[in-house]
């Protein structure tokens, strides 16, 4: 492990935040025109998705991809604008790297179809890759994430040997907050527009399980000796730097900054993508 800066914060109860963060009152919102870039969409399942690709400034060349993974609503203007901002960091790794890029909403975001639920953004995450190889036949595949998007990429791409690496922005380390209070969770979901259907889920049970069901620090043991990036704000008020600092322990060789200063939203800040940019040059 690389670590550039690091001091141990007490992990939070990230649900308690995350209904602080909501519109008391609020119910669950229906889906909206789409007021962000969509050129495409792509299956997942019975479901399907929205995305954006990127083939870059390089057309026809045979070239790397990255694929990008946004993370868990916060709240109603989260839940339908997820992803609303990532198509132009898509641009940026494609025009300043020549890449090809792809970002996509999960179930139950933006205007996707579909519930949340944890193993149905799995099932979306590898769909989703399945969906950029053939439309890129990219020399390699990296995935990148934030907060939950984050953690969820590095699951996949544990048991997905075209992953050739993976960058991080505030992943969690555990979804166990979310297990233990897996009503309330669903409650949540709802109130913020992620679960649009109301007799879902079916199986509550299942559901819930789920979300012990996936361990990030477990897939990010697995996932070595491949690259990874790990970067974490150390004001970040949902996810504490510790998370990162406990998936870079696991991982074993991951370089890991932490941005003084750095909130939960690490994708508009300046310094972390410049990070992230560099490191996925340096990675060619």
């Amino acid at each position: 492990m690389v670590e550039y800066r690091s001091h141990r914060r007490h992990r939070g109860h990230q649900l308690g935040h995350l209904f602080c963060a909501r519109h008391a009152g609020r119910s669950a919102q229906p889906r909206i025109p789409t007021r962000h870039r969509v050129n495409g969409t792509f299956a997942s399942g019975a479901l399907t998705l929205q995305r954006y690709l990127s083939l870059g400034p390089a057309r026809g060349a045979a070239r790397p991809a990255v694929l990008l993974c946004h993370g868990f609503p916060i709240g109603p203007q989260d839940a339908r604008h997820s992803a609303s901002s990532f198509p132009e960091l898509i641009d940026r790794i494609a025009n300043e790297l020549g890449w090809s890029g792809m970002t996509f909403t999960f179930r139950g975001c933006g205007n996707s179809d579909g519930d949340f639920s944890m193993q149905g953004w799995i099932e979306d995450t590898r769909a989703a890759i399945d969906h950029l190889v053939a439309e890129t036949q990219p020399t390699q595949v990296w995935l990148l994430g934030t907060n939950t998007g984050a953690s969820v990429a590095l699951c996949v791409a544990a048991d997905d040997p075209r992953v050739s690496g993976c960058a991080l922005l505030g992943p969690r380390a555990d979804f166990d907050d979310w297990a233990e209070h897996p009503r309330r969770l669903l409650e949540h979901s709802r109130e913020i527009g992620a679960v649009r259907t109301p007799a879902f889920p079916t199986q509550f049970d299942e559901w819930s399980r789920e979300l012990r069901r996936f361990r990030p620090s477990e897939a990010a043991r697995r996932f070595a000796p491949r690259p990874l990036l790990l970067m974490h704000g150390d004001e970040d008020e949902l996810v504490p730097e510790s998370d990162s600092r406990t998936l870079a322990e696991a991982h074993g060789s991951a370089e890991l900054h932490v941005i003084p200063g750095g909130g939960h939203r690490l994708r508009h800040d300046p310094r972390a993508i410049a990070m992230l940019i560099g490191w996925l040059d340096r990675q060619r």
